[in-house]
């Protein structure tokens, strides 16, 4: 089978067992980060249950004309190597400048004990991600941050 066949699968997978419509889509099919290391990383958070949000640059969907997740929106997350291992509904999306990013809200993405560790990383991944995606990192740059749920294993 092919990655596109084990998504469907997976997808179908769930339709079935959450007893939702056939034609229900998912929102996006992804990993996180920009590395194998974190990607692999967060994910094992993410069902552990540890991390319950995501942040990503206003910007970066912007410039792709992506829409914006939605409240009730549902996303297979996938390793590194793109095999489905959960699905997430997302709960609540919030825009803010990354400089007004709170302890309080970022804690929730489950990857730092403090803001300052959270705003280093984030300021990386943002600045690497910018180059590859045509957005410069600034600290009044809107950032996307999505509250989630797992809905599936």
């Amino acid at each position: 089978m092919d990655k596109k066949e084990i998504i469907d699968s997976y997808w179908n997978c769930f339709l079935k067992e959450t007893s939702r419509e056939k034609d229900f889509k998912y929102f996006e099919c992804f990993h996180f980060d920009l590395t194998e290391k974190w990607a692999n990383e967060l994910l094992k958070l993410v069902l552990e249950g540890k991390k319950r949000a995501t942040s990503s640059s206003l910007l970066y969907y912007q410039k792709n004309d992506i829409p914006l997740p939605k409240v009730g929106d549902c996303s297979i997350v996938t390793d590194w190597e793109g095999n489905p291992k959960c699905v997430i509904q997302t709960t609540n999306v919030t825009i803010l400048p990354f400089k007004d990013i709170t302890f309080d809200i970022c804690k929730r993405e489950g990857e730092d004990e403090n803001l300052q560790s959270w705003q280093e990383g984030h300021v990386t991944f943002f600045t690497a991600d910018g180059s590859s995606e045509g957005y410069e990192f600034t600290w009044d740059m809107p950032v996307v941050f999505e509250d989630f749920e797992v809905v599936f294993m």
